[in-house]
């Protein structure tokens, strides 16, 4: 599989490195301890485990072209878990040298204290702020884990700027800030460096991650990239599906590239090379090395030749726009500006929804979505209760982001209740090995946003108006989508959880809907 490692040409000294990791450990939970989780996220404040650290610093160095002379840079320090295993995993007469850089100065000083008896250099700063003081070659970075839209306007466009003019690509707003870590760390390494990033395994499946694929696949020399099983998380307070990307500062030096799953990095429970050719067709990383390699069928049906699909209504407050019936009747709201609404996908366990006479869900949750599009005026005049109750939220839930950017803060978006639904998110079932469902729904309910909505295209439309029957057929068929060819298509966090957006489920292939002989349109 390409994935051997050299012999270690030295032993581990281990002398009080395992003493001093106890101490970074204590120090560590009690750091965390000083802030509440939204602070850490903020900063993407996320702890390397001791075991997978030394793992990633051994494997590192048995990829070096030499291991004496250790040139050692970790962007994003921490508490040095990174260094701590360096010196474990190292024989100190091999350290050179060991810069780090932490941004926070309640953690860079507890480092420097922690470390000050040890050669390295911690740096409190902003890394995407600083220029390179010198050239590495051994960079091993878990860098912060900190979404788009965590990070101010400003700050996004100085440290795209500098990403940009650094590596030469252009990331998407929509990129968390260790896509630019990463980019960013190149000039950092000097010819022939390996570098070890700790990221997550998204950025292999989203959009934005082509940009990273591209640079990687063509301006350094990729040579492995671990990803982990998911349902094995590695970080119990961030719910994240991790991945190891290996890479040299050189031009690539082969056309292939190993990827590993599951157990460790010399240990892997299934790995395979895959060639540079089918990693640049390939939109979805994250199936290798575990599914094969996809068959390029141009004429083969996919989703989106028979349904448009859109995610259901975000109301803006579920616990101000949807009620139980009592409640509409004990607030004496008026029925007509409310119509049914599924439950959330963990409280619908079957998988056909009937209706009553109304059109209403027969389920066990009856729920209804507050939907007025009538203006203020007139439901102040008209309508005083529901005025009131309006009146009660206007201040909460109206002055929320999704609520202000309405023409009147009120008003739903205005959605036809779907025939054919599939969950947004869930994990593999024991019963069908799948961790999404298609619900076929003969109510006159919508949707939230914890569902998918499949509307039928124009063909499929017609053929189901003139076959009513035909609608079981296509949910029996939508059914039988084997878990591989939706996971393939999704993406999957820590803990086995799986995410599925519209334009993935769109892209899903299905030749069996070929059977149903109608006319794509």
């Amino acid at each position: 599989m390409g994935m051997g490692t050299q012999n270690r040409r030295f032993s581990p000294v281990r002398t009080l490195s395992d003493s001093y990791e106890n101490r970074r450990l204590a120090l560590q939970t009690e750091l965390d301890a000083k802030k509440t989780i939204d602070e850490r996220r903020k900063l993407g404040q996320f702890a390397t485990p001791t075991t997978l650290a030394r793992e990633i610093v051994s494997f590192g160095i048995d990829n070096m072209d030499t291991p004496h002379g250790i040139r050692f840079f970790d962007p994003a320090c921490g508490t040095g878990a990174f260094y701590s295993a360096l010196l474990s995993e190292a024989d100190a007469n091999d350290i050179a040298v060991a810069t780090a850089v932490e941004i926070d100065p309640l953690f860079a000083n507890a480092a420097k204290s922690l470390w000050q008896e040890f050669d390295i250099s911690i740096i409190n700063a902003d890394f995407t702020d600083i220029e390179p003081v010198d050239n590495y070659n051994l960079v091993i970075c878990n860098p912060p884990y900190v979404r788009h839209h965590l990070i101010d306007a400003d700050n996004k466009n100085r440290i795209k700027y500098k990403t940009e003019i650094t590596s030469g690509v252009k990331l998407s707003g929509l990129a968390g800030l260790y896509c630019h870590f990463l980019l960013q760390s190149v000039q950092w390494m000097g010819e022939g460096a390996v570098a070890g990033w700790l990221i997550p395994s998204e950025f292999m499946d989203v959009n934005y991650g082509k940009a990273i694929k591209d640079y990687l696949l063509s301006e350094v020399d990729l040579f492995r990239i671990h990803r982990s099983n998911p349902g094995e998380v590695q970080f119990n307070d961030a719910l994240v599906s991790s991945a190891i990307v290996w890479f040299r500062k050189r031009k690539p030096t082969a056309q292939s590239v190993t990827f590993t799953y599951g157990g460790t990095l010399k240990s892997p429970k299934e790995g395979k090379d895959i060639s540079f050719a089918m990693l640049r067709k390939e939109t979805k990383w994250t199936r290798f090395p575990c599914l094969p390699n996809r068959v390029d069928k141009e004429h083969t049906p996919k989703l989106k030749d028979y349904f448009d699909v859109k995610r259901g209504i975000a109301t803006g407050g579920n616990d101000f726009f949807i009620m139980e019936e009592s409640q509409i009747v004990d607030l004496g709201l008026p029925f007509e500006f409310f119509r049914p609404v599924l439950p959330s996908a963990r409280y619908v366990q079957i998988s056909e929804i009937e209706s009553d006479e109304l059109g209403n869900p027969i389920l066990p949750q009856r729920l209804f979505l507050l939907d007025c599009r009538l203006g203020e005026k007139e439901v102040r005049e008209k309508y005083p209760r529901l005025w009131d109750y309006l009146e009660s939220g206007r201040d909460s839930v109206g002055s929320g982001y999704l609520c202000k950017s309405r023409k009147c803060w009120y008003f739903q978006e205005q959605r036809e209740a779907p025939m054919f639904i599939c969950t947004y998110m869930g994990r593999q079932s024991a019963e069908n090995g799948s961790a999404f469902r298609f619900i076929l729904n003969n109510s006159r309910a919508t949707v939230t946003n914890s569902y998918l909505a499949l509307y039928p295209r124009k063909s499929l439309l017609e053929s189901l108006a003139q076959k009513p029957d035909l609608k079981k057929t296509v949910w029996e068929l939508l059914n039988t989508m084997t878990p591989d060819s939706l996971h393939s298509e999704g993406r999957v966090y820590g803990g086995g959880l799986q995410k599925i957006e519209p334009k993935e489920l769109l892209n899903v292939s299905v030749p069996f809907f070929e059977e149903l002989d109608i006319l794509q349109s």
